[in-house]
């Protein structure tokens, strides 16, 4: 798992295998996420809209926006709304504001009630048009605003000046008098146009007559996050955490998955592999203590990064395999010896190919050949955290039989120390995998493929 790469089909064996304690960990989740709301009491948000008539910039816009919020504004509608305990330092949190497109500043409220967020986005609003209002009637009261009220009177009187020069101008009797009065009328026509310009673009007509467009509407719903989408969020975030857990601990795993690895950690070579039927087995072994009981009731003792078992053949070519590394162990000790066989505690799949090694050996199809038969061998579990192997007795050496995937290089090498404590040498190493066992046929009917040469038991032996 280590060099693999995350796939679609990894994350759906974690879901299969793994969904009873997904689904403690999304239930708690969702308790975190209702805790989390309690925490927060439930928001409403609302907006007024304010027109700004007249021709704005889009700096101006974000500037009106500030002011709609500034401390001034809010202070004023926090004094006008009179809550108890509510302070403008307060409201200035729940108070935002925003230039949208066409000349308009929306302002949104949040409050704990509907009432109160339709009551707070009003308010501001209507200081903010009043406090516009005021900077443009202090402006009106400076020189700056009772300069164009001048200009216009005199731009009247020029008008009148400009009529009398003309009228009192020799009209049509020379070329000079024609051009003088084509000049004064042009003049009376420019500052005609530019008191109109003026007009358009005067900020204290147009600019500060800021309009409210209504009142908020009352909010329906509660505002993001709410308690429903926190109890979501809630299940859904422990969820993912789960299963990105389970995959990061995949990938940083250390268990040895290859078999020249394995054999390499235990300091032998490798005798063959092995296929055990994948089918559960009857007997579960029961851990004791409450720690146990909960691993079995999420379904955690099972590993879930093991593959899918591989659809297997018959059951005679899976005993072809087990004749062979018996085989190999009759050649590694011609003589007729006793072996060890030493499985890791836990491992339930070299357990049950360990048992079938022994049925095998005992079942030595030439016991009384030149070569003496099949070693005769004896099965010990050994606990990985605590290896110890019993003392070498009436067995010439050990044979280590385990499953891929299941133990790190480190207690493999505690094993092999442990067969050396006891003075056995590790003679071999035989990996056990699950395969998925074909439905068996009925006994009255042959199957087409069988091999003639299992037919006579006597000579599988030599075939190997």
């Amino acid at each position: 798992m280590s060099d693999d790469t995350i796939r679609l089909v990894t994350i759906g064996r974690i879901i299969r295998r793994r969904w009873r304690l997904l689904t403690v960990l999304a239930v708690v989740g969702a308790l975190v996420g209702y805790g989390t709301s309690l925490l927060f009491p439930p928001r409403y948000t609302t907006s007024a809209s304010v027109l700004l008539p007249g021709a704005w910039e889009e700096r101006e816009l974000l500037t009106q926006a500030e002011i709609a919020t500034s401390s001034v504004v809010v202070d004023r509608a926090a004094a006008t709304l009179g809550w108890p305990g509510v302070t403008g330092g307060e409201l200035r949190d729940r108070v935002s504001a925003a230039a949208a497109d066409g000349n308009i500043i929306k302002i949104s409220g949040t409050a704990d009630t509907p009432e109160r967020a339709q009551h707070l986005a009003d308010q501001v609003a209507q200081q903010f048009v009043a406090f516009a209002a005021r900077l443009a009637g202090d402006d009106t009261d400076s020189a700056a605003s009772t300069g164009p009220d001048a200009l216009r009177k005199m731009v009247v009187q020029t008008s009148r000046r400009i009529t009398e020069l003309a009228d009192a101008a020799d009209p049509g009797r020379s070329v000079e008098s024609v051009q003088g009065r084509t000049e004064l009328e042009k003049l009376r026509i420019a500052l005609q146009e530019a008191v109109k310009k003026l007009d358009e673009a005067d900020p204290v007509s147009n600019k500060s007559n800021m309009v409210v467009m209504g009142p908020a509407a009352r909010p329906s719903g509660e505002a993001p996050p709410t308690r429903t989408q926190l109890i979501v969020a809630g299940a859904l975030l422990f969820f993912l955490f789960a299963v990105i857990g389970h995959l990061t601990a995949a990938r940083m795993s250390r268990r040895l998955r290859t078999e020249p690895e394995i054999a390499a950690a235990l300091g032998s070579t490798l005798l063959g592999t092995v296929d055990v039927p994948g089918e559960r087995p009857a007997h579960r072994p029961e851990g004791a203590g409450p720690r146990a009981r909960i691993r079995r009731l999420l379904g955690v003792d099972i590993r879930w990064d093991l593959p899918t078992p591989q659809a297997s053949g018959d059951e005679a070519g899976r005993q072809i395999r087990y004749r062979r590394v018996c085989a190999r162990l009759r050649d590694r000790r011609p003589a007729p010896r006793r072996l060890l066989v030493v499985v890791p505690e836990g491992d339930e799949i070299a357990r049950r190919a360990a048992e079938q090694l022994v049925a095998e050996s005992k079942g030595d199809p030439s016991p009384s050949a030149s070569s003496g038969g099949y070693p005769m061998l004896r099965v010990v579990g050994v606990s990985v955290s605590q290896p110890l192997v019993p003392d070498r007795g009436t067995e010439s050496g050990a044979l280590v039989v385990l499953s891929a995937g299941s133990w790190t290089a480190g207690e493999l090498a505690g094993i092999a120390e442990a067969c050396a404590d006891g003075n056995h040498e590790v003679v071999g190493v035989v990996v056990a995998g699950t395969v998925r066992a074909r439905p068996k046929r009925s006994a009255g009917r042959a199957p087409d493929d069988a091999t003639p040469a299992l037919a006579v038991r006597g000579h599988a032996g030599g075939a190997v």
